[in-house]
């Protein structure tokens, strides 16, 4: 039995309520047939949806659950995806204002900036490979709009893959000569390493990522475009935030990136 437009309504409801006033509400799971992916995506959408009506632009698409480990603990065989704004775009370095978070984590990604569309139904290696314009570290600081993180996978797909805000680093690199698969991560805070990974925790190689996202979206009817930013899934476990703090992170071949949490 699938959802009705009146229940994925209300979950959209639920959502946005609790993205705006900044207090999270109880899991949404309980509202949609288990395991429905469809009526998970459907949410997001209307949420989507209004938020470009409302006048955010869209700038990319972020990429979850890329960790064999998290898929295997969620029962699903595939990521899943949120959508980029540009306002969730912060500066590195710069302190983000804790008011526009709830419950934040970092994680260190890379990201990928696209120089051509990606609209072919059938994205191929060589498709991606020859539509990214160049390659930078990212922080991606993910949240939840659910309390306490108690999240499955239609809450975290509804909640727009649980986003919050992401730092990209300054330096561009190109695609030509990255070895992403072999880059390993570490991720700090005051010169204590936090999380460590490499690009093969994500997918066996973040490329690989990517080439799903464009295949996904192009043949849903939102396709990659020029300009996109791609983040590409955490490439080692996630990090609690704490007010104040600075987590810095360091990708092998792309340098590094900073993200700056305000006091308040």
């Amino acid at each position: 039995m699938s959802a009705s437009q009146e229940t994925i309504e209300e979950v959209a409801g639920r959502l946005w309520a609790a993205a705006e006033s900044g207090t999270p509400c109880p899991p949404v799971r309980s509202l949609l047939p288990e395991g429905d992916v469809a009526a998970a995506y459907a949410v997001q959408t209307v949420n989507t949806r209004r938020s470009l009506a409302a006048g955010r632009r869209m700038v990319g698409r972020k990429i979850g659950l890329t960790s064999p480990a998290v898929q295997r603990q969620l029962g699903v065989s595939e990521p899943d995806y949120g959508i980029l704004f540009a306002d969730m775009a912060m500066p590195d370095g710069i302190e983000i204002p804790s008011s526009r978070l709830i419950q934040p984590r970092v994680e260190a990604e890379v990201a990928f900036v696209l120089g051509r569309d990606l609209d072919q139904d059938q994205v191929t290696m060589a498709d991606l490979v020859r539509a990214v314009d160049h390659v930078l570290p990212a922080i991606e600081i993910v949240d939840s709009r659910i309390a306490a993180w108690d999240i499955r996978l239609v809450d975290t797909i509804a909640d727009n893959a649980s986003s919050g805000l992401y730092v990209l680093g300054g330096e561009a690199r190109p695609l030509a000569g990255l070895d992403l698969r072999l880059a390993g991560m570490v991720l700090e805070q005051g010169g204590e390493p936090l999380s460590t990974g490499a690009g093969a925790a994500c997918l066996g190689n973040p490329l690989n990522a990517a080439c799903w996202l464009a295949g996904v979206m192009a043949r849903g009817g939102w396709p990659l475009k020029a300009g996109d930013t791609i983040l590409s899934g955490a490439l080692g476990p996630m990090v609690d935030v704490r007010k104040g703090a600075v987590y810095d992170a360091r990708i092998s071949g792309l340098g590094s990136v900073r993200a700056v949490f305000s006091k308040e």
